[in-house]
C-alpha cells in the first residue's frame, strides 16, 4: 500500500511538472506575440509617416502649382475691362464694327496671355464678344448669366468659378470682373483658364493627386477615371447645388464607395472595392485652398509601408535570433575560457602580484589627477554661478526698467476699482442690485488682469533650472509680448506676428527663451523709438530640424564695424545710463546652452534682424520641466 502512493505521488508530481513546462511555454510564445505585434505597429507607424512626409511635399507642391495658377490670371480681367474696345462696345452692344473690333482685340489678347478664352457679357448675360468668334463653339450670343463668375461679379466686382464649359465641353477656371461705364455696371470681363496642363504635370504612377469641389466632386486628377465622381453619395441637396450653377454641364456625375478610417497615429485611410472605386488601401494628405474653395488631396498606396514594416519587423526576428545563436556561441566560448582560466591560474598568480605593484603606483597619479579635476571642477562651477548670477542680474535689470510704468499699470486699475467699489456700496445702498453686480464683475476683471501681470513678472524674475524641455514658441512670444506691452504702448510701436500655419515647439527653457525674446524686442524698441517707421516684424519657421526665429526692425541698423562685438558682454552702442551692455550678451549664451544660436545681420531694406536658431521639439522627446 505506502509503495502505491510513493507511486501514485509521483506520476502525480511529474504531470503537475509537465503542466508548468507547458504553462511556460504558452506564456512565452504569448510574450513573443506580444512583442512582435508591438514592434509591427511601431515599424508600420514610422512607414505611414515616411509616405506621410512624401505626400506632404507633394501636396505642397500641387498646391503651389495651382495657387501659381491662379495668381498668374487673378488680376487681368480687371486690366482688360477697362480697355477702350470694351468700354465702348458696352455703351453700343449692337454696333457691328465694335463687336468685330472688341472679337479681335479678345482673340489676340487670350493668344497673348496664354489664356483658354476671353470674352464680354452684357449686364443681362448675353455674350456680346469673344476670342473664340471665329470657332465652331464661339461663345458670342450665349447668356451665361446663371454661372456665379457673373452675377458674383455684377454683385460685387470679381467672380471666380470652376466648371465644365457648357459650350465648349472643357473644363476651366473662370476669372470675371465687372466693367464700369461712366459709374454704371454695365457687363462683366470673363477670361477662362485651362487646367489640363496642370494635370499633365502631376503624372505619377503609384500616387494620385485629386481637387475637389466644395460638394466633394473631383474635378481635377492625374487619374481620368476619378474625374467628375464624388466621394460617397451624390445626395439631392448636393445634387440641386450642382446643377443650380450647371458646374459640370451635362457630364455625367458618378459616385465612388469608400471607406475612411483613422490609424492609431493619426493617419488618414482610404480604401474600398468595385471596378469604379478605390482599388486598394491609400494614406490620405489633404489641404483647403480658401481663396478658391477646393480641396487638394494626395493619394499614396499604403501596400508598400505595410510591405515595409512586415520586412522591417522579420529582419528584426532574424535579428534576433542571430543575436541568440551568438549569444549561445559565446556562452560556451566562456565556458571553456573559464576551464583553460582555472588550469592557468597558477601562472597568474606571479602577474597578479607586478599588477599589484603597478595598481599602487597608479593609484597615486590617479589621486594626482582627481585633485585636479576637482578643482577644475569647483572653477567651473563658480564660473556657472557667476553666469546665473549675470543673467538673473539683466533680468532684475530689465525688471527695474519696468517698475515705474507698471506701477501705472497697478495704480489705474486700483483706482478705478475703488470707484467701482464706491459705486457699488451706493447701488447696494439704493437696492439697485444689478448695478451693484455690473461693478463687482468689473473690479473683479482689474483684479484678474492685475494677477496676470504679476504671475508674469513673477515667472520672469525668478531663476530658472537649467533642464530643458519642449517649449511652445507661440506662448513665451506671448508673455514676452505681454511683460514689454507698456513699452509698446508708450513708444507706439507696433509688433507684428507671422509664426506659421502650425504651433511650433522649440527644446529649451521656457523662462530663459521669455528672456531672450524680451532682450531682442526691448532692443528693437529702442532702435526704431526715434524711426518713422515704427513696426516690428517676427517671423518664425522650420528648416528640417531646425526652428528659426528673426525679428527685423526699421531702425538704423548695426554698422558693420559692430557686429563682431555686439555679443560682447558690457559692449553697447546706447547712450550712458540707458543700459548694463549685457542683454545681447546674456541672451547669446543663453542659445548657446539651449543648443542654437543668435546671430544678427542688416536688412537689405533697412533696419537690423536678429536671427534665432533652435532645434525643434519632437513629441515627448524631453521629460523635464524647468
Amino acid at each position: 500500500m505506502p509503495r502505491m502512493t510513493q507511486r501514485r505521488t509521483g506520476v502525480m508530481r511529474h504531470a503537475a511538472g509537465k503542466g508548468l513546462i507547458w504553462t511556460s511555454a504558452a506564456l512565452g510564445l504569448f510574450v513573443l506575440a506580444l512583442m512582435i505585434w508591438v514592434a509591427h505597429q511601431q515599424a508600420l507607424t514610422r512607414s505611414f509617416q515616411g509616405l506621410h512626409d512624401r505626400g506632404q511635399n507633394t501636396l505642397n507642391l500641387a498646391e503651389s502649382t495651382l495657387q501659381g495658377q491662379l495668381e498668374r490670371f487673378e488680376r487681368l480681367p480687371e486690366l482688360l475691362a477697362d480697355q477702350r474696345v470694351i468700354r465702348s462696345l458696352l455703351l453700343a452692344p449692337r454696333d457691328p464694327d465694335l463687336i468685330m473690333a472688341a472679337n479681335t482685340y479678345l482673340r489676340d489678347a487670350a493668344a497673348l496671355l496664354g489664356a483658354s478664352d476671353l470674352y464680354v457679357m452684357y449686364r443681362d448675360g448675353e455674350t456680346l464678344a469673344a476670342s473664340n468668334f471665329d470657332q465652331p463653339h464661339s461663345f458670342v450670343g450665349g447668356n451665361f448669366a446663371f454661372r456665379p463668375y457673373f452675377f458674383e461679379a455684377m454683385a460685387g466686382g470679381q467672380g471666380r468659378f470652376y466648371a465644365l464649359g457648357t459650350t465648349s465641353n472643357k473644363r476651366g477656371y473662370y476669372f470675371g470682373a465687372a466693367i464700369d461705364v461712366a459709374g454704371q455696371r454695365l457687363g462683366v470681363m470673363v477670361l477662362k483658364v485651362d487646367v489640363d496642363d496642370l494635370e499633365n504635370a502631376w503624372a505619377s504612377e503609384d500616387l494620385r493627386i485629386i481637387v475637389t469641389d466644395p460638394e466633394d466632386i473631383i474635378f481635377l486628377s492625374n487619374r481620368p477615371d476619378w474625374l467628375f465622381h464624388a466621394f460617397g453619395a451624390l445626395t439631392p441637396d448636393r445634387m440641386a447645388r450642382t446643377q443650380e450653377t450647371r458646374r459640370y454641364a451635362n457630364a455625367d456625375l458618378g459616385e465612388i464607395d469608400v471607406q475612411t478610417r483613422t490609424h492609431r497615429a493619426g493617419f488618414q485611410l482610404l480604401s474600398g472595392h468595385g471596378q469604379d472605386a478605390v482599388a486598394s488601401e491609400y494614406l490620405v494628405v489633404k489641404s483647403h485652398m480658401p481663396k478658391a474653395d477646393w480641396t487638394v488631396q494626395v493619394l499614396l498606396p499604403s501596400r508598400m509601408a505595410r510591405a515595409q514594416a512586415a520586412a522591417t519587423v522579420a529582419l528584426g526576428l532574424l535579428a534576433a535570433g542571430l543575436l541568440g545563436l551568438m549569444a549561445l556561441i559565446i556562452w560556451q566560448r566562456r565556458r571553456q575560457l573559464a576551464l583553460r582560466l582555472e588550469m592557468e591560474q597558477a601562472a597568474k598568480d606571479d602577474l597578479e602580484q607586478q599588477v599589484a605593484l603597478r595598481t599602487g603606483q597608479l593609484r597615486a597619479a590617479n589621486m594626482a589627477l582627481e585633485e585636479e579635476v576637482t578643482e577644475r571642477r569647483a572653477t567651473e562651477a563658480q564660473l556657472r554661478k557667476t553666469q546665473s548670477e549675470l543673467i538673473q542680474a539683466g533680468k532684475l535689470a530689465a525688471l527695474g526698467q519696468m517698475s515705474a510704468a507698471l506701477s501705472h499699470e497697478f495704480n489705474q486699475p486700483l483706482g478705478a476699482a475703488r470707484n467701482y467699489a464706491e459705486n457699488a456700496q451706493l447701488f447696494l445702498e439704493q437696492d439697485r442690485r444689478v448695478e451693484a453686480q455690473g461693478n463687482i464683475t468689473r473690479i473683479l476683471g482689474m483684479i484678474d488682469r492685475m494677477t496676470r501681470i504679476s504671475r508674469h513678472l513673477r515667472n520672469f524674475a525668478r531663476k530658472p533650472n537649467k533642464q530643458l524641455r519642449a517649449v511652445a514658441l507661440g506662448d513665451a512670444i506671448t508673455e514676452a509680448q505681454e511683460l514689454l506691452g507698456w513699452r509698446l504702448r508708450k513708444t507706439g510701436v507696433t509688433l507684428e506676428r507671422d509664426l506659421g500655419p502650425q504651433p511650433l515647439q522649440v527644446v529649451a527653457g521656457p523662462v530663459r527663451l521669455q528672456q531672450v525674446l524680451v532682450n531682442l524686442i526691448s532692443n528693437a524698441i529702442d532702435a526704431v523709438e526715434g524711426a518713422e517707421d515704427k513696426r516690428l516684424h517676427l517671423r518664425a519657421r522650420v528648416m528640417g530640424d531646425r526652428v528659426q526665429v528673426s525679428l527685423r526692425d526699421h531702425g538704423p541698423g548695426v554698422a558693420e564695424g559692430l557686429q563682431g562685438r555686439i555679443f560682447d558682454p558690457f559692449f553697447s552702442t546706447k547712450e550712458v545710463g540707458k543700459g548694463l551692455g549685457l542683454g545681447l550678451s546674456i541672451s547669446y549664451n543663453i542659445m548657446r546652452d539651449f543648443g542654437g544660436a543668435l546671430s544678427v545681420a542688416n536688412h537689405p531694406q533697412g533696419g537690423a534682424v536678429f536671427t534665432l536658431d533652435l532645434a525643434a521639439a519632437q513629441p515627448a522627446s524631453i521629460e523635464a520641466a524647468e
